[in-house]
C-alpha cells in the first residue's frame, strides 16, 4: 500500500533530520488516520491515500503561491520541498491525448456518461476538471 511507502519514506526522512519531507509525510500520515479512524467502518485503500496526496498537493501550491506574493521566498522554498516529497507518491497523470482518445472510443459522448466512466475507471489517475473541459470541447 502506499501508505506503508509514506511510513517508510518518513522513517528516512526523520533519520536524514530532513524536517520538509517529515513535515509532508506527517501530515499525510496524520490525514489518513483521522480518515480510518472517523467511524465509518470503511477500509481505507490506496484510491483514498492518492485523494489525501492530492488534497494536500493543492493545498501546498496554493500556500507556496501566498508565500511567493507575500516575498516569503525562504517558506516559499520549504513548501516547494514538501511538494515534491508528495510528488513522489502521485501517480502519473493522464494527458489531453489520452483523454481524447478514451472519450473517443466511448459510445456515449454525454458529459454524464463520460465522466461517470472516468470516476469509475481512472479515478486519482486524471484531473477531472480537464475531463470536462475536453468532453465539453469535443
Amino acid at each position: 500500500m502506499i501508505i506503508d511507502q509514506i511510513k517508510k519514506a518518513n522513517i528516512e526522512a526523520m533519520k536524514a533530520h530532513d524536517s520538509n519531507r517529515r513535515n509532508a509525510y506527517a501530515m499525510v500520515i496524520s490525514r489518513y488516520q483521522e480518515m480510518k479512524t472517523n467511524g465509518s467502518g470503511k477500509e481505507v485503500g490506496d484510491a483514498e491515500v492518492v485523494r489525501i496526496l492530492q488534497k494536500f498537493s493543492k493545498e501546498l501550491e496554493e500556500e507556496k503561491k501566498g508565500y511567493e506574493e507575500a516575498g516569503r521566498e525562504e517558506s516559499a522554498k520549504n513548501t516547494e520541498a514538501q511538494l515534491i516529497a508528495i510528488s513522489a507518491f502521485l501517480p502519473k497523470m493522464m494527458g489531453e491525448e489520452e483523454i481524447k482518445a478514451i472519450i473517443a472510443s466511448l459510445p456515449d459522448k454525454s458529459m454524464p456518461s463520460v465522466m461517470k466512466h472516468f470516476k469509475e475507471n481512472y479515478a486519482g489517475k486524471v484531473d477531472m476538471g480537464l475531463v470536462s473541459k475536453i468532453a465539453r470541447g469535443l
